[in-house]
């Protein structure tokens, strides 16, 4: 390694530094004064960006901002809240599994902010510890990116993968990733239930009960969706959004089966990216006119905008980081083929580190799955730590945890002193570890 690709990796890690924290669109902006630097000043040879991922995720994101334009995302909220207050006793389990489903089905954690005040209004009403229940679910909301069909993780792997042969659909992907990241997200519920001190030996918590405008802004006021009314279109546009995953998983299963349902050109079927795309335009399409979901509002909601962030992040890191590592492959492969020829498995810290620079799974799929490639590990390994690239709790600088912190008006919920002794730290290492291991564990006895 010479001073020049030394320089080159500061460079890199500079840009995604700075750009981590400005946040949103900044990830991807500020990447393009790193690759500007990288192929201008040093002369490096452009990589190339992932044309592919961004398609299905700008496919995916207008589907589920149509179905949120029209009010199908309301109704699904409002199943999540009868189901966590019909058993609020057992609210650390269940509200993560309602955060965890949720992004699974839409392929976006933006999802749940409307479902997060219900979930600590419930429990500081049940005198549960809010800390326990938020902190859990908080991580459930971004765990499910790698285990939902349409997200860009999983669209990523399966797209790289199958360009570097290991032949994997995206059913294939989320049959390991579901049930090794609930077994974690179990484990972190576990641990999370008797996290903490009760409410009422709280005394910190009992310091502010005293306060009458502190206990009437905690119990005031109820946070709900319950009374809102759900149209018949809005109730539509969820049937449309989940007959067009289901199709999509049936075209994966008939593939697996050996009975490929795909159209054929020149011998070869197109791609399930190509598949995703189109099914999921489609849909927006049909909602757009049997549903009366307005693009406009659409285009104003948390959804859509969250993933056309995700969309710029994912265009300026990914392409920074193969501009670099595609000049440098040489010189890797030297340096690290001894690690990961005896432990391919240790790459799963390289996508963990990375993550806690990147806020975005997709991103580190994109930027780091390659590399992973060139160097020979195989694919059902980095299918085993596929759940290692969520480690942006680590930081709690995500939408997500700071808006539980929030929500959570008993102020439990935190971001600790030191930064890193926060709310989000101990369910997010135990889901994370454990996942990895239970996948890794998966495709050990699949493949």
């Amino acid at each position: 390694m010479d001073i020049a690709m030394i320089l080159e990796l500061l460079i890199v890690l500079g840009a995604l530094y700075v750009g981590s924290r400005y946040g949103s669109l900044a990830l991807g902006a500020i990447s393009g004064i790193g690759l500007a630097l990288l192929v201008l000043c040093f002369g490096l040879k452009p990589g190339n960006p992932p044309t592919d991922v961004i398609y299905i995720i700008i496919a995916a994101v207008t589907c589920a901002g149509m179905m949120q334009a029209s009010g199908g995302m309301d109704w699904l909220i409002q199943l999540a809240e009868k189901l966590l207050r019909k058993h609020p006793n057992h609210i650390t389990f269940l509200a993560p599994l309602c955060t965890f489903f949720l992004t699974v089905l839409v392929g976006t954690g933006h999802v749940v902010y409307t479902l997060m005040p219900i979930i600590c209004d419930i429990s500081l009403k049940k005198g549960i510890r809010p800390e326990r229940p938020c902190g859990v679910a908080s991580i459930a909301s971004q765990v499910g990116i790698t285990c939902s069909p349409i997200a860009a993780a999983v669209a990523s792997f399966v797209v790289i993968s199958n360009a570097n042969g290991f032949d994997v659909n995206n059913l294939q992907v989320i049959g390991i990733t579901i049930p090794a990241c609930l077994c974690g997200l179990i484990a972190a519920a576990a641990l999370s239930y008797k996290r903490g001190l009760d409410l009422d030996k709280d005394p910190q918590f009992q310091e502010r009960l005293k306060d009458p405008k502190m206990k009437e802004y905690m119990y005031g006021s109820e946070a709900t969706l319950l009374d809102k009314e759900i149209t018949k279109e809005a109730k539509r546009a969820v049937y449309i959004f989940v007959g067009a995953l289901l199709l999509i998983v049936m075209y994966s299963v008939f593939q697996i089966a050996g009975h490929d349902l795909r159209p054929t050109f020149n011998g070869k079927p197109i791609g399930m990216n190509i598949i995703i795309q189109i099914v999921m335009i489609t849909a927006a399409a049909f909602m757009i006119i049997f549903c009366k979901a307005a693009p406009k509002k659409a285009v104003g909601g948390a959804v859509w905008q969250s993933g056309m962030v995700a969309v710029v992040a994912i265009y300026g890191i990914a392409w920074l980081a193969d501009t670099y590592f595609s000049n440098y492959l040489d010189v890797m492969k030297g340096g690290l083929e001894g690690i990961v020829s005896e432990h391919p498995w240790t790459i799963a810290f390289a996508f963990f580190a990375v993550s806690v620079l990147i806020n975005s799974q997709g991103a580190v799929v994109v930027s780091m799955l390659p590399l992973a490639y060139s160097l020979g590990i195989p694919g059902p390994v980095l299918l085993g730590v596929l759940p290692s690239v969520y480690g942006y709790f680590f930081i709690p600088n995500y939408p997500s945890d700071i808006a539980t912190v929030n929500f959570d008006r008993s102020g439990t919920t935190v971001i600790g002193k030191y930064l890193l002794n926060h709310s989000f730290m101990m369910p997010g290492l135990v889901s994370v570890v454990v996942s990895t291991l239970v996948a890794m564990l998966l495709t050990w006895m699949v493949y």
